[in-house]
């Protein structure tokens, strides 16, 4: 269903409407007529007979022909009456202001469920619930109440009032742009944000969506969504609830789950989302984007007026990635021709003293440095807009030239200038002029230079795109007769997970590995298999009810020869039956012991947003005391499998170090993208645990895999 009716409606109720101007209700109607909509308001009390001028309508009944929209800003009690009678006015949606739903746990989602199946049945959406309500305005559609919302090319979507105010209130304080769309999404009950992202994405006066996001009902549609719409138009993302706290804060706030912190954070950067880590850095990023050319390459040129701000920016943009190159030297010639002898030339260029009497200088050195080959953007740092109130009046008319000459630079050159000045706070009209050039001016050093991280990223996505981001999975279309005659068997037994035996037979079939094992019911049958395999083997205990083998002392490692094959064999079954009494013992699997390497994990488990989710990392002990792991929701290709192995920091241990070769990175990542397959081609597969999985100089082993299922 196309939102225009929401977004462009022609008719709005407010049921709820009030005289008190504290109350939603009030504050809708009086926000509609003065934004002057054009279309027709109905307030609907039954208390009242007029509010603010305009008739008042007892019921929903009672106005004359059909509805758009309807802003409901009653109780939760009332909500589910009226939305019927919304939907027998033909309304295409309802707002949904009540808190007392999903956010409050298990009877407010009973509850949630009830008003969309209602809805749905009457043929209408819901916005919310819980939602401060939704604004166009271009259209001056304004069912949140709040004045003077600045315009520009940004659209909000978000599930926090106070931190969309916020947004708000620092646009019209601190930028010359603004929104065109705001969504207060709350409980996300009934339309989804991929939903919102997608009639966004066709909006030309929508340059850049951002997002303020504590939990993603439908997290797999979302991702697919987003990574359709990056390619051309970028998105801007916070995410709330990261830690454990926060995450129980979102789930009370919004009524969805948080999920893993390390999981959406690589699952946002893979679909070309921009995710800033602090709300501080929401507007300007997303104002940044909207306005600024990307950066073609990660490399710009530092412009200030002192080396303890420049020395900072170096560092801030180091660790984002951007590169601060040497110039050119006929850049280098011309600089030094306007600073004095003292001034730093290395970038960042400090002009040292070169602009107190003249700070029009500024646009000359921006104006060389645009033109060097070597450098896609530019920094500038400092006192700039602050020479006239520093030092003496008759500079700021020189700052106002220079600003004019740095604006019109970013249109003629193609490349981004974002100013950081000390003066920002004193609103100087040459930082005015800037941004009538839609140059950025922040006071805050860092997020100047995360601004420029932004237009790096998004420029680094845009020029990478990798088609494979496109997040569909295939349920069972790559499922084998003997793994559903594996999968068969579990189900059967009743089993909720694999026999080990079964699970690597499992992964066999799959990626093609060679499994060298056997399951022996005797000794007899153990000490043939330790023939057949010959040097030094494992004893594992087999049993569906034992998954913790070596707390069961259902281990035995290195034997090498038949004797002590035997009494391990016997010590196994004896420790089991001790440890699970009643156990279904089904004898020890003969292993031959593995060659050393490099000992890592792969494991899946499904997401409460995103479905399943692969993760990688060092294995044995150390993935719990390093906790160094990689994620990535599946599917992963190969080229996600491969980074995956070079994102995690001891990935250099593959490389070779003290005498041993490297490991076999090939074998690595076909294994991930087997297992990315597995989890695909059985649905019912809720856990897979490989660890360890070592890795050799060629090939691997897995030594130890657990499957576990629905």
């Amino acid at each position: 269903m196309s939102l225009n009716r929401i977004f462009a409606a022609e008719s709005i109720a407010v049921i709820g409407a009030s005289k008190d101007p504290s109350k939603p209700g009030h504050q809708a109607v009086a926000a509609l007529l003065e934004g002057k909509f054009e279309g027709r308001i109905f307030p609907v009390n039954p208390k009242e007979k007029s509010i603010l001028g305009l008739q008042c309508y007892r019921s929903v009944m009672d106005i004359p022909g059909s509805l758009d929209l309807a802003l409901l800003a009653t109780p939760a009690s009332t909500v589910k009456t009226l939305l019927a009678e919304v939907g027998k006015k033909g309304a295409a949606a309802a707002v949904v202001l009540a808190a007392g739903f999903g956010e409050l746990g298990e009877e407010g989602r009973i509850l949630e469920e009830d008003l969309v199946k209602t809805a749905g049945q009457m043929g209408l959406r819901i916005i919310g619930p819980n939602t401060p309500g939704i604004m166009n305005v271009q259209e001056d559609i304004n069912l949140v109440g709040l004045k003077n919302v600045p315009k520009g090319p940004i659209t909000l979507l978000s599930q926090s009032a106070s931190i969309s105010l916020n947004l708000i209130t620092e646009a019209g304080l601190k930028s010359r742009t603004g929104f065109n769309y705001y969504v207060g999404v709350g409980n996300e009950a009934d339309i989804r944000f991929h939903e919102y992202l997608e009639y966004f994405a066709e909006k030309p006066d929508t340059k850049v969506i951002l997002m303020y996001v504590e939990g993603l009902r439908d997290g797999r549609r979302f991702l697919q969504e987003a990574s359709r719409i990056t390619r051309t138009k970028p998105i801007v993302l916070y995410k709330g609830g990261r830690s454990a706290k926060g995450s129980t804060c979102a789930g009370t706030h919004t009524g969805a789950l948080a999920g893993i912190s390390a999981v959406s954070k690589s699952a946002f950067k893979r679909a070309g989302i921009i995710e800033v880590s602090h709300p501080g850095e929401m507007f300007p990023a997303a104002e940044s984007l909207a306005l600024l050319p990307l950066l073609k390459e990660s490399s710009i040129a530092i412009l200030a007026d002192g080396d303890g701000h420049a020395t900072i920016a170096a560092d801030y943009l180091t660790d984002l990635g951007i590169r601060l190159p040497e110039l050119e030297g006929e850049t280098l010639v011309k600089i030094r021709a306007l600073l004095p002898p003292n001034a730093s030339l290395a970038n960042p260029i400090d002009v040292s003293g070169g602009v107190y009497r003249n700070p029009a200088i500024f646009a000359d050195c921006a104006e060389i440095l645009l033109a060097d080959k070597n450098i896609h953007g530019l920094l500038m740092v400092g006192l700039f807009g602050g020479y006239g109130i520093r030092f003496a009046k008759e500079l700021s008319f020189m700052e106002e030239d220079a600003a004019h000459r740095m604006g019109k630079l970013v249109e003629s050159s193609g490349k981004p200038i974002i100013l950081h000045s000390l003066y920002n706070y004193a609103k100087p009209h040459s930082l005015d002029l800037l941004r009538y050039y839609n140059v950025p001016v922040y006071d805050s050093l860092e997020i100047a230079c995360q601004c420029l991280g932004a237009l790096s990223a998004y420029g680094s996505y845009r020029r990478e795109y990798h088609k494979e981001s496109n997040f569909k999975l295939r349920w069972g279309e790559k499922a084998l007769p003997k793994g559903r005659d594996i999968m068969a068997g579990a189900l059967a037994e009743g089993r909720k997970s694999l026999l080990e035996h079964e699970a690597k037979e499992l992964f066999s079939l799959h990626g093609g590995l060679r499994v060298e094992e056997g399951v022996a019911v005797d000794e007899d049958q153990a000490v043939e298999l330790f023939r057949k395999f010959g040097g030094s083997v494992a004893l594992k205990i087999v049993s569906p009810d034992i998954l913790s083998k070596s707390h069961a002392g259902g281990v035995m490692l290195g034997l090498r020869d038949e004797k002590a094959l035997r009494e391990a064999f016997r010590r196994i079954v004896k420790n089991c039956r001790t440890c699970h009494p009643g156990a279904d013992i089904r004898g020890c699997l003969v292993s031959p012991m593995s060659d050393k390497g490099i000992e890592t994990v792969i494991g899946t488990r499904r997401d409460d947003q995103f479905g399943p989710v692969i993760m990688f990392g060092l294995g044995g002990i150390m993935v719990s005391v390093m906790k160094d792991v990689a994620f990535r929701v599946v599917p992963v290709s190969e080229y996600w499998a491969a980074s995956m192995v070079n994102e995690i920091k001891s990935s250099v241990v593959f490389d070779g170090f003290r005498g041993r070769p490297p490991s076999d990175r090939k074998a690595l990542v076909k294994l991930i993208q087997t297992v990315s397959e597995v989890v695909q081609a059985y649905p019912l597969i809720q856990q897979i645990d490989l660890n360890p999985v070592i890795v050799h100089s060629e090939g691997l082993t897995i030594v130890d895999a657990k499957v576990f299922l629905e």
